[in-house]
């Protein structure tokens, strides 16, 4: 089969340093620990949407990708491109496979997984793979897949709560150079829905706009920008 170019850009504030730890300092530890090579094996990351799994998968391939070859690979987006974007990848030191859940249960899709996870832990790599639902609770097509990513390291990322939400904005502020006042970021929560993928663009578009206009990022100039009365 021909290896399809996948171009996938990592952005670049998908970084372990842009990721507020939380209650999940564990898991995240432990892959930090992945991508600076000081251990080897099958990771999965779980949880719902907004818990921070792309983010990881990311962070972890930037990181790794400093010492060794490294590939992240996001399957919702590249997965309708078919068995073919898996072609080389078998070959990497660390390998990200990000919603690996939308390809479980299709055979040819577990065939050619199966062949991955098998190389890449025959050869001492890493494999980080993460879904909503622990590997347990999928329906597999092929069962020996299933007890196998079954058998890896999981975690379960908890979201992060209305305290830390705030936090993880205000981290993201401090990196993007600028200080968010505690009143805005309460404001942002209490007025958008309470997932940080959303709410941290919310906050790039919002930022852009204040170095245009020269304005801090208050309230007022908020609602002026997104027409808000």
């Amino acid at each position: 089969m021909q290896q399809l170019p996948l171009g996938v850009r990592l952005p670049d504030r998908a970084v372990f340093a842009s990721f507020l730890t939380a209650r999940n300092d564990q898991a995240v530890e432990h892959l930090k620990q992945m991508a600076d090579a000081r251990i080897a094996g099958t990771t999965w990351l779980c949880g719902p949407h907004g818990a921070g799994k792309t983010h990881l998968l990311q962070a972890v391939c930037a990181q790794a990708s400093v010492g060794m070859s490294a590939g992240y690979v996001p399957l919702r987006e590249l997965g309708r491109l078919g068995v073919e974007v898996l072609d080389g990848l078998r070959q990497l030191e660390c390998l990200c496979l990000d919603d690996i859940d939308e390809v479980v249960g299709r055979l040819d899709w577990e065939r050619t997984l199966f062949g991955v996870y098998r190389e890449i832990e025959d050869s001492g790599g890493r494999l980080i793979v993460c879904a909503q639902t622990p590997p347990a609770l999928l329906q597999w097509a092929l069962p020996d897949l299933g007890s196998r990513l079954s058998a890896s390291t999981v975690f379960q990322l908890r979201v992060l709560d209305e305290a830390e939400q705030q936090a993880a904005l205000q981290l993201r502020a401090r990196l993007r150079g600028f200080e968010l006042p505690e009143e805005t970021s309460r404001w942002l929560q209490r007025r958008f829905p309470r997932d940080m993928h959303k709410l941290y663009g919310l906050l790039d578009t919002l930022d852009e706009a204040a170095l245009v206009a020269q304005r801090r990022l208050t309230v007022p100039f908020i609602r002026e920008v997104l027409g808000l009365h």
